[in-house]
């Protein structure tokens, strides 16, 4: 399986592809001109749960926030239990 993970700005989320098919997105909004990413919905599309497009989803926005220098608040549940179970990431929380 083939997963890509990329910003859509323009839909205010991540959004992670297996072979080219949506299968799961982690919606955000900015906060602080765009220096806080504060995740509150994530989603896996039926048909891909239990195959890790939810915990590379995470790893895969998590880094993107990482490289662009912010941070960010987790309201969302699956990204703030993510994180729990990652500490290596929890730099990352404002």
């Amino acid at each position: 399986m083939n997963k890509i993970v990329k910003d859509a700005p323009d839909q205010s989320r991540y959004e992670i592809t297996v072979d080219g098919e949506l299968a799961g997105f982690a919606e955000y909004e900015l906060r602080a001109k765009g220096r806080i990413v504060v995740f509150t919905h994530t989603e896996t599309l039926p048909g891909f749960e239990g195959q890790g497009v939810g915990g590379a989803l995470a790893r895969g926005a998590l880094d993107d926030v990482r490289a662009g220098g912010r941070t960010l608040i987790p309201l969302c549940p699956f990204i703030k239990g993510w994180i729990e179970k990652h500490p290596d990431y929890q730099d990352l929380v404002a």
